[in-house]
C-alpha cells in the first residue's frame, strides 16, 4: 500500500504551539507511534518533505525507528543538512520533485504547491494548516492535496484518505479539530535564515560518482 505525509518536523520546537503536544519529545513520539500503527514493512511512504528543520544534521534517530519504504521529496528545511547523504540511509529515493502512479491514478509531488487541475493529484506540504490566502485558492483546487502532518492528523494516509482529510479540511468541517496556528515568531533555533540554504540533491554514498 501507498501512503503519503509531509511536514513532520522532528525535533522541532517553534511548530509547538500549533500542535496538540506538550513538548517536542511529546510530538516525536506520538508521530513515530502513529507511523508505526499505520506502516508496515511492506507499505512504501512518500515524504513530501521537510523531515526536520534547519538544525544542520539529518533527524536519523527518528527516521530510523519509522517502518516501510520510505521516499524523500525534499522541502525547505531538508536542503541544508550537513550529512545530506545520511538520507539514504533511511530513504530509497531523494529527490526534488516525483511523478507516480498510484494505482490508476497519476500522482505529482513536490513539497510546494503546483497549480494543478487536471488528471490526477497534486500532492504537496509547505502549508501546515495555515488559513492565508494560498487556503481560499486551493478549497478551489480539489486536485491538489496537502499532505502535512497538522492537516492529516499527524500519521500517514492513502491517497483516498488525503482526499476526503483535504476536502473537509477545505469545506471548514474540521475547523474545531484543526484550528489555525497562532502567529510564529521569526527568529530562534532552525528557523530559516533570510537567504534559503537550498544545497543540491545528495549522491548516495555507494554509487559511482564518489
Amino acid at each position: 500500500m501507498i501512503f503519503y505525509t509531509a511536514d513532520l518536523h522532528f525535533h522541532y520546537k517553534p511548530f509547538l504551539p500549533g500542535r496538540p503536544f506538550a513538548s517536542v519529545e511529546e510530538m516525536d513520539e506520538a508521530m513515530i507511534r502513529l507511523w508505526n500503527e499505520t506502516v508496515t514493512d511492506e507499505d512504501t511512504v512518500y515524504v513530501v518533505g521537510d523531515v526536520g528543520y534547519n538544525g544542520g544534521y539529518v533527524p536519523g534517530d527518528a527516521l530510523g525507528r519509522l517502518q516501510g519504504r520510505k521516499h524523500l521529496i525534499r522541502g525547505n528545511h531538508d536542503t541544508g543538512f550537513e550529512n545530506a547523504p545520511k538520507l539514504f540511509d533511511y530513504f530509497e529515493t531523494v529527490t526534488d520533485f516525483n511523478e507516480i502512479d498510484d494505482g490508476e491514478t497519476h500522482i505529482l509531488l513536490c513539497h510546494y504547491p503546483i497549480l494543478y487541475r487536471k488528471r490526477g493529484y497534486m500532492i504537496h506540504g509547505h502549508l501546515h494548516q495555515a488559513r492565508g490566502p494560498e487556503y481560499d485558492i486551493l478549497r478551489q483546487m480539489p486536485r491538489m492535496l496537502n499532505a502535512g502532518v497538522d492537516v492529516n492528523f499527524y500519521r500517514p494516509v492513502t491517497l483516498a484518505q488525503l482526499v476526503e482529510n483535504n476536502r473537509a479540511f477545505y469545506s471548514g468541517e474540521n475547523d474545531a479539530l484543526i484550528p489555525p496556528p497562532p502567529p510564529r515568531r521569526r527568529e530562534g533555533e532552525g528557523l530559516l535564515p533570510g537567504k534559503p540554504d537550498f544545497r543540491p540533491l545528495p549522491t548516495r554514498p555507494d554509487s559511482e560518482e564518489n
